[in-house]
């Protein structure tokens, strides 16, 4: 008996063992948050080159158009976002009139990581917004 518990065969087996459950739910945390946070990031940019191409508007209409059209037409320049769950709103800040405000809103819910059981999920909806003050006066 006392030759088996001095025997170290096997120690590693058991320490992977332990160790990998850990190991395997930092690699899965970091794909699960990287990805989330790829496309808020995408989101940000979106919204951010939204509102500087909407300068080129005269009018309110005008900008709102040009800053939807940026969003959906560049949408697929990034990977994990589908364009059709983006949605647009652009107008005047309601605190400054001298400002123009574009917000993306992306419904994230259809996203891989939603469908991993374990990991604690971050919120499903992506709200950014971007604001840029008007240029010539």
């Amino acid at each position: 008996m006392r030759k088996l518990l001095s025997c170290r065969r096997g120690v590693s087996a058991v320490e992977f063992a332990m160790l990998l459950p850990v190991f395997l739910s930092i690699v899965f945390g970091i794909v699960v948050f990287g990805s989330y946070f790829a496309v808020v990031h995408g989101v940000q940019q979106l919204a951010a080159e939204a509102a500087r191409s909407s300068i080129a508007g005269l009018t309110e209409t005008e900008r709102g158009t040009i800053a939807s059209t940026y969003v959906t037409s560049n949408a697929a320049t990034y990977p994990l976002i589908n364009a059709s769950k983006l949605s647009v709103n652009a107008a005047t800040s309601s605190s400054n009139a001298n400002v123009f405000v574009v917000t993306v809103n992306y419904d994230a819910s259809t996203m891989f990581i939603y469908s991993l059981p374990f990991v604690p999920m971050p919120p499903s909806q992506v709200t950014r917004s971007a604001a840029i003050p008007y240029g010539g006066f």
